[in-house]
C-alpha cells in the first residue's frame, strides 16, 4: 500500500514507517518566528533552561509583522529578538526585507523538509513540496532546543486537478473556491495534497497561494509535487542542488478525493466575516469599496503585481478607493520595479508600502474605519482583522482587485481582460 506526500515526509523524518492516524516524534528541517509571536518564543525557550539552538535544525528570525515598528513595544520586541539572533546564531531576516513565508520559500524551504513556524500560514512552504505547518510559540520553543517534535500523522484528501485556468482566473480564485465548497473546518488536521494532470498548469508561485490558505479549511498542511515547475523555481533562484523530487505513491490511499476543473471556475470571492463564505465574484458585484489592497504572503508575488499592473496601466483608480500595494520581499520589490509595474501602478494612483504585513492584520498602515469596505488579497477577512471590528473585508484575486480599484466597487475582471 502506497503513501501520501505527508506520510512519505513524516516516515523520513522519523526514520519509521508510518501512516495517517500514528504518532510520531520527527526531526525538524527549519524552524522560524515572526515579531508578534516570536517574543513568546524567545522567553519559553529560556525558561525551558535552553540557552544553545539545536544543531541539527535551521533556525530563523524575521521581522516583518511590525515593519516599521509602529509602536516603543514592538521596538522593544524587535531589540529582543536581534539579541537572540545574535546570541544564538539563528538566521536574521531585518525590517523590510520580506514576509517570512515568502523569504522561506524564496531562500530557506527545500522538497521534502519539515518546517514549522510560529505563525499559521507557515503551511505556504507546502507549495514546494515541504511538509509545514504552524504551531504554538511554546511548541517552537522546544524544537529551536531539541530540533524535534511530535506529530499526529494526518489523514490526507487528494484535491485532483484537471484542465486550466480561463483568463481572469488563477490560484486564489481556486483556493476560495475549495474553501467555500469544503467549509472553514471540512479539513481539519488533514494535508490537503494537490495533484492530477492539472497540477502542471498551476505554477509555482500559484502554489504558494493555494498552500498559504490550505489553513483556512483548518488543514494542518497543503502539500504540492515537487516536480519539473518545482525544480524550474529552484534553477531560476540559484539553488538547483536544493531539489528533489516529491510525489505520492500511485497507490497511496486518501480519506477522500476532491475533483476540481480548472477550465470551469470563475472569479471567486470571500465575503465578511469568514473566510468560506464564497460566492462568485459576480454575486458581490456593484458593492462599494473604500480600499483595495494587493499583496501579503498570500499574493504579493511578482505574477501578482503583474496581473495588477497589467490591468492599471493607462488607469487610474476609483477618486473614492485608495489602493494599497504590498510586495512580498524586497527582491519582489526590486524585480517589480525593473518591469515597470510599481510606476504603472504609482501612476494608477497606488501607494506603495514596504515589504511586510502591516495592512494584512490590522497592525499598521492600511488600517480601515469604522463601516469601511476592503477589497483584500490576503487570506483572512474575520471582524477586526484589518482595524476597526465595524469595518468588512473581503477577499479575491489580484485581478479582481485591480479591476475593483478602478470602478470602486466590487468587480468581475474579466470585464478588463
Amino acid at each position: 500500500m502506497g503513501k501520501t506526500i505527508a506520510e512519505k515526509i513524516l516516515s523520513a523524518k522519523s526514520d519509521g514507517d508510518v501512516r495517517a492516524g500514528d504518532i510520531v516524534v520527527a526531526q525538524v528541517d527549519l524552524a522560524f518566528v515572526q515579531d508578534t509571536t516570536g517574543p513568546l518564543t524567545v522567553r519559553q525557550f529560556r525558561a525551558a533552561g535552553f540557552k544553545t539552538l539545536a544543531s541539527s535544525l535551521q533556525a530563523a528570525v524575521f521581522l516583518d509583522h511590525a515593519a516599521p515598528s509602529q509602536s516603543r513595544e514592538m521596538s522593544n520586541d524587535h531589540l529582543l529578538l536581534r539579541e537572540f539572533a545574535a546570541q544564538t546564531g539563528a538566521l536574521l531576516s531585518e525590517v523590510g526585507e520580506g514576509v517570512c513565508h515568502q523569504l522561506v520559500a524564496e531562500f530557506l524551504a527545500k522538497p521534502g523538509d519539515l518546517i514549522v513556524g510560529t505563525d499559521s500560514h507557515t503551511v505556504t512552504a507546502g507549495g514546494l513540496g515541504a511538509f509545514a505547518c504552524g504551531m504554538g510559540s511554546s511548541d517552537v520553543a522546544i524544537v529551536l532546543g531539541l530540533g524535534k517534535t511530535w506529530f499526529r500523522v494526518p489523514e490526507t484528501f487528494l484535491i485532483e486537478l484537471t484542465g486550466k485556468f480561463d483568463k481572469g482566473v488563477n490560484a486564489k480564485d481556486l483556493i476560495l473556491y475549495l474553501i467555500g465548497k469544503i467549509g472553514a473546518d471540512g479539513a481539519t488536521y488533514k494535508a490537503l495534497e494537490f495533484g492530477g494532470r492539472g497540477v502542471a498548469n498551476v505554477g509555482v508561485p500559484q502554489r504558494l497561494t493555494v498552500s498559504n490558505m490550505a489553513v483556512e479549511a483548518g488543514a494542518k498542511v497543503g502539500i504540492f509535487p515537487a516536480d519539473e515547475l518545482t525544480h524550474r523555481f529552484f534553477k531560476e533562484n540559484g539553488r538547483t542542488n536544493d531539489f528533489q523530487p516529491v510525489n505520492a505513491d500511485k497507490d497511496a490511499v486518501y480519506e477522500k478525493i476532491i475533483s476540481i476543473k480548472l477550465n470551469e471556475l470563475e472569479p471567486m470571492i470571500s465575503k465578511p466575516h469568514t473566510v468560506d463564505n464564497v460566492v462568485p465574484v459576480k454575486a458581490a458585484a456593484g458593492t462599494k469599496i473604500q480600499q483595495v489592497s494587493i499583496g501579503t504572503c498570500t499574493n504579493g508575488r511578482l505574477e501578482d503585481i503583474e496581473i495588477a499592473a497589467k490591468i492599471l496601466q493607462g488607469k487610474h483608480r476609483h477618486p473614492k478607493t485608495r489602493l494599497i500595494i504590498t510586495p512580498a520581499s524586497r527582491d519582489i520589490l526590486l524585480e517589480a520595479t525593473a518591469a515597470g509595474y510599481i510606476e504603472t501602478l504609482l501612476k494608477a494612483g497606488a501607494i506603495i508600502l514596504p515589504p511586510g504585513c502591516g495592512s494584512c492584520l490590522g497592525l499598521h498602515q492600511g488600517v480601515l474605519g469604522d463601516g469601511e469596505i476592503c477589497l483584500s488579497t490576503a487570506n483572512r477577512n474575520f471582524k477586526g482583522r484589518m482595524g476597526s471590528p465595524e469595518a468588512f473585508v473581503y477577499l479575491g484575486s489580484p485581478a479582481t482587485a485591480a479591476a475593483s480599484a478602478i470602478k470602486g466597487e466590487i468587480t468581475d475582471p474579466r470585464e478588463f481582460l
